[in-house]
């Protein structure tokens, strides 16, 4: 079977598909933070939030990637924030955090260890 076809029988880097409310987060810390942002969206701390946010990277006009951040996080006064949960920090992750620095100085990220 070619390499391309490859099913994985367990999860990439140990993480354990996990449903709440309905929807399929990657890991079981994703669906914990999706509760969490449940509650503080129901105390008002937060107007609203989204999951698996795709944000473009563009240098000279040109697309290099995307950037897709766990969550959306609308906040009260209408600002918003990109959370990631993260549990283990890659090579990939760490550049494309770095790209989205420099490409989005306009985008706080926040990221939440595990």
């Amino acid at each position: 079977m070619p390499a391309s076809y490859h099913v994985r029988s367990r999860p990439k880097y140990g993480a354990k598909p996990t449903l709440y409310a309905g929807r399929r987060y990657h890991s079981a810390a994703e669906a914990a933070y999706a509760a969490q942002l449940d509650m503080l969206k129901a105390a008002g701390e937060i107007r609203s939030w989204e999951p698996q946010v795709a944000v473009e990277l563009k240098v000279g006009g040109q697309l290099v990637c995307r950037y897709v951040a766990d969550f959306k996080v609308t906040l009260p006064d209408g600002s918003d924030e990109y959370h990631e949960v993260k549990g283990c920090s890659t090579a990939i992750w760490r550049l494309k955090r770095k790209l989205l620095a420099a490409c989005r100085p306009d985008i706080v990220l926040r990221i939440v260890d595990v």
